[in-house]
């Protein structure tokens, strides 16, 4: 059954206001609704087409609603599911991100903060427990991902290095023959090609004659845009270090109060970075200009993923099938649990401790905490999440509640 345009619109307006919980949650909740309820779907042609978004960059959640929505009405139908998908999330993101611009310094404010950066230690090794439990398959996978992770925390590789790597692996070593299927006629795709490309750049290139933050906010998110392979999770250690480091948009506690504030939201988690672009242009040139670098984010992180699909739906039978792809893909996600368990280390480190020396050994760099600094607080909290979380099973938003909340009460007394 083909639903119409308005039935689309109300279904994904639903659907973005409930995607709570990540993309294992949001991907759920669309198989109940537009597979079990709606019968707009087959669940085959859901099963291949969430496949076939696990291999592109950005989250793959959007883009299934986008896929989704391509396929019952076409382009309009696309946009309409995606953007609606994202839109409820960004909504609120922006407006938690202007809370903590105006009130983040406050004491109640840092003490409610530090309870929600605890809480994310415990919400990323969740996602690295999930992510190993389906990447991790063979002794190939195991190495695989304990060299990213050596990579990252000891050799300080740059990310974009180390998914290349993996996924040129999973190129080569692949096996099987692919399955003959029909060609498409290329001219549509190219059509295509160039529209979205232009609707992606063009705004890109007008910042670029005007230069100043908001190219940079632009550029440094078109290239993060290319290389979300693995979720939000797997990019954000290597973000943090950029924003931080060598941008200096942000510092580490605010980059991890900014993932908190995207955990509680719906929508996809790499809606932290519209929080970042808001947080490096209001830090450049106050309200105006944060607004406007939050609408940079949002439009260089998330054009892209309409541009994937409308590229290369009409090859999804194609392109599933073909087992070098399907070996690439293999490969990036067995690397992505060490990129996950390097931000995991990476966070509690410096949550965890007031002071962290960097050391080199020749190539190797490692960060050394101070034992005297350690943060009873952030630990006993960030234990109490990680016990919700892991053995209880508790709800995200619960876990936040409770250990900012906790961080609260424990600052008054």
């Amino acid at each position: 059954m083909t639903p119409t345009r308005t039935d689309l619109f109300h279904t994904f307006a639903r659907i973005g206001v409930l995607s709570f919980g990540g993309p294992a949650a949001q991907i759920a909740l669309m198989h109940r609704i537009l597979v079990d309820e709606r019968k707009w779907l087959t669940e085959k042609d859901y099963l291949s087409a969430l496949s076939f978004c696990m291999l592109l960059p950005g989250p793959e959640a959007m883009q299934l609603a986008t896929w989704a929505g391509w396929r019952l009405h076409g382009t309009v139908g696309g946009l309409i599911a995606g953007g609606l998908f994202v839109l409820p999330g960004a909504l609120v993101v922006l407006a938690l991100s202007m809370a903590y611009a105006a009130w983040g310094e406050l004491p109640l404010m840092q003490a409610l903060f530090l309870g929600v950066q605890a809480a994310v230690i415990a919400i990323v090794i969740e996602a690295l427990i999930r992510v190993a439990r389906r990447a991790l398959r063979g002794r190939a996978a195991y190495v695989i991902a304990v060299l990213a992770f050596l990579g990252l925390f000891m050799l300080n590789l740059p990310f974009p290095v180390i998914i290349l790597a993996a996924g040129l692996w999973g190129l080569m070593t692949a096996r099987g023959n692919r399955a003959a299927l029909p060609e498409i006629t290329a001219p549509r795709t190219l059509q295509t090609l160039v529209l979205w490309l232009a609707v992606w750049l063009l705004p890109l290139a007008l910042l670029w004659a005007q230069g100043g933050i908001l190219f940079d906010v632009g550029w440094f998110f078109s290239k993060l845009a290319v290389l979300t392979f693995g979720g939000a999770y797997a990019v954000l250690a290597w973000m943090t270090q950029e924003v931080v480091a060598i941008q200096g948009w942000l510092t580490t506690p605010q980059m991890m109060a900014g993932l908190g504030l995207a955990e509680t939201t719906p929508g996809p988690l790499i809606l932290v970075n519209e929080f970042v672009g808001f947080m490096a242009g209001y830090g450049a040139g106050g309200w105006a200009m944060g607004l406007a670098a939050a609408t940079v984010a949002l439009w260089m992180t998330f054009v892209p993923c309409f541009l994937w699909i409308f590229v290369a739906a009409p090859y999804l039978a194609r392109i599933t099938a073909d087992p070098r792809l399907s070996g690439a893909l293999t490969a990036i996600m067995a690397a992505v649990v060490g990129v996950i368990a390097n931000l995991s280390l990476w966070f509690a480190l410096h949550l965890l401790f007031g002071s962290i020396t960097p050391r080199s050994f020749g190539p190797v760099q490692l960060i050394i905490p101070d034992p005297a600094s350690l943060n009873l607080t952030a630990l006993g909290l960030a234990a109490l999440s990680a016990l919700l979380l892991l053995y209880f099973h508790r709800p995200l938003w619960q876990v936040l509640a409770a250990s900012a909340l906790l961080s609260v009460a424990i600052s008054a007394a």
